[in-house]
């Protein structure tokens, strides 16, 4: 639990919270929490409690003006800031100013929303990233538009599925078919603090060997893997991106719930687009969750063997 509460939490590209009044809930590090953007333009987390009984406020994800508990309809603005109250004389021992929702340290950097699901915490990304900022900002993630998050539970503890992403010495044997297009058992890995990167070759790496260096490209001509502590797997994909945010499935260590979300460089605007983009996250659920997950089921399965 410490983990989740106490690092920095990746949740995903800025996009996801493209305009002032949108915003989605997430509930996967214990902390059930609201996370918008205010007509200030600024990203702001709150618990997703009201302060009057601590029911949900909202569910989902949506764009709002005003978010209201479905309960006693006690009202907030989008920064969390307490804003009225039905029989308002009722509550005079419980002032407004003191009524606000609990806000949350986030953290908007390198197109990419960070929160910290502990109010008292202190965020602070940029020493968390230990110098992986600067391959972060070289991406432009600030530029990528998102296309979908799928879900997925899976009976595996979470860093077994991390550790599904980090080696290519299977690709020959699992992903003959799915990856041939990978070179099998061939990477570089860097680390930076507890984050690393890791860069897989794809076969047409090879080609730039008749090119001078200032015409190589590497995002285009390799797989590269990037695990931001504890639990995000962000994945350049030559002309997208992936991210699978991986946390424990409640209170069982065995399970968990795992959530891919592919951004891409311009907006879907057409069918044709749409078609092909659904075909890469097609992919991506295919190798990782029909060929990958399954193997690690099992090898989780095999830690409570006897013996």
């Amino acid at each position: 639990a410490s983990l989740f509460s106490k690092f920095p939490i990746n949740l995903g590209l800025s996009c996801k919270l493209l305009k002032p009044g949108d915003f989605f809930t997430h509930d996967y590090t214990g902390t059930p929490m609201i996370l918008t953007r205010a007509k200030d333009g600024e990203i702001y987390a709150m618990v997703n409690a009201c302060r009057h009984r601590g029911a949900r406020i909202v569910e989902n994800n949506g764009n709002a003006s005003v978010f209201s508990c479905p309960y006693h309809a006690w009202s907030y603005e989008l920064d969390g800031a307490f804003r009225s109250r039905p029989a308002d004389s009722s509550f005079k021992e419980f002032p407004a100013k003191d009524c606000g929702l609990v806000r949350l340290p986030v953290e908007e950097r390198y197109g990419m929303i960070w929160v910290l699901p502990d109010p008292e915490g202190v965020l602070d990304v940029e020493t968390s990233l230990a110098g992986l900022g600067d391959d972060l900002e070289s991406y432009q993630f600030d530029c990528y538009y998102h296309f979908e998050t799928r879900e997925i539970r899976r009976q595996m503890n979470w860093k077994l599925v991390v550790d599904t992403f980090l080696e290519t010495y299977h690709v020959n044997v699992l992903h003959a078919k799915s990856l041939s297009f990978l070179h099998a058992n061939l990477t570089t890995m860097d680390e930076f603090g507890k984050n690393l990167r890791m860069i897989a070759p794809r076969k047409s790496f090879d080609d730039m060997r008749q090119k001078p260096e200032s015409e190589w490209d590497l995002i285009r001509h390799s797989v590269i893997v990037n695990v931001l502590f504890p639990n995000t797997v962000c994945i350049m994909q030559g002309d997208h991106l992936e991210t699978w945010h991986v946390f424990p499935d409640g209170h069982n260590p065995d399970s968990s719930v795992v959530y891919l979300s592919l951004y891409t460089p311009d907006p879907v605007s057409n069918d044709s687009a749409r078609r092909h983009w659904e075909r890469n996250i097609d992919l991506a659920i295919q190798v990782v969750n029909n060929e990958d997950f399954p193997i690690g089921e099992g090898i989780q399965a095999g830690f409570h063997a006897a013996g």
